[in-house]
């Protein structure tokens, strides 16, 4: 899942980071590279603190904005989302530090990879066709692997976007969402001691290895 997503930033990147003469050219995979990290590590780090119903609201088209309403849908709703603020707030940090664009050049690539990145994350997400595209292969690409994201009743994370999307009137609440919860939690957390152990670098490790082929 991870070279899909990586796959869905590079789409979303030739403007802002590949025809940016703010990047340079020697820089562009690695600063794809850093926006797909960006997202993952993101995603995992609010799984890990117990987050994954502010995901699925994310998926199913809930800002998370507390003005307004709630149901926000496109890139708009997503520059609304507090977990898509913080990820462009991440990566705009990274590209300062790191890759020594100045605050606003940062600004403007951040502003447009993440949140266009993530729509298109999204949409393949409710693409019956797109059948590696379920919010189920993520969570599980992102906490480790397995299968065990399903709940007792059969319902998996995707089904349950499904019911939102479809029109509807689940609220996302109930035990068999909440079962999910505690153990996707409990795998993230897992899954990020894990990578600590190991010296912390694995997602980065992984898409240098990808962009590499």
């Amino acid at each position: 899942m991870l070279d899909q997503l990586l796959n869905i930033v590079k789409q979303y990147s030739r403007d802002a980071v590949i025809n940016n003469p703010e990047v340079p050219n020697e820089q562009n995979n690695e600063v794809m590279a850093e926006a797909t990290k960006t997202i993952a590590s993101g995603f995992q780090n609010v799984m890990a603190g117990g987050g994954l119903q502010n995901i699925l609201d994310l998926f199913k088209g809930n800002s998370g904005a507390k003005s307004g309403t709630s149901q926000q849908s496109g890139i708009g709703g997503l520059l609304r989302n507090p977990i898509v603020t913080m990820m462009i707030g991440y990566f705009i940090s990274k590209l300062v530090s790191k890759y020594k664009m100045s605050p606003a050049a940062a600004s403007n690539v951040a502003n447009s990879v993440i949140p266009n990145s993530l729509n298109g994350l999204i949409q393949k997400t409710r693409d019956p066709n797109e059948n590696q595209f379920t919010l189920d292969n993520l969570v599980n690409s992102l906490t480790g692997g397995g299968n065990d994201t399903d709940s007792p009743g059969g319902a998996g994370l995707q089904e349950i976007l499904e019911r939102f999307t479809g029109g509807g009137n689940g609220n996302g609440n109930g035990s068999g969402l909440q079962d999910i919860i505690s153990r996707v939690t409990q795998r993230a957390q897992q899954d990020m001691e894990n990578r600590e152990q190991a010296g912390g670098s694995g997602i980065m490790d992984m898409l240098k290895g990808l962009l590499s082929r």
